[in-house]
């Protein structure tokens, strides 16, 4: 059963809703629908974490690495 429901929204933000609607060929009403969906949605427990990836969480922090660097790092390896 669907049921009107009243958003007060500033204005600029219903207009981009309202762009992204468009872009995305779905009526703001279903987005929104979504979204809490979404949000509501039951939350799945959290794996726990084997002690090895535990130890290594977080040892790369504030590192300057990126794909290109896995890539070099992979042909170095496998030449």
């Amino acid at each position: 059963m669907n049921t009107k429901l009243t958003l007060r929204l500033d204005e600029e933000v219903i207009r981009r809703a309202k762009s992204y609607s468009r872009e995305v060929d779905k009526p703001v009403s279903r987005l929104v629908e979504d979204y809490f969906v979404a949000l509501t949605a039951p939350r799945k427990p959290r794996r726990e974490l084997s002690p090895i990836v535990s130890r290594l969480r977080g040892s790369l922090a504030g590192a300057q690495v990126d794909e290109s660097d896995y890539r070099r790092h992979l042909l170095e390896k496998h030449s």
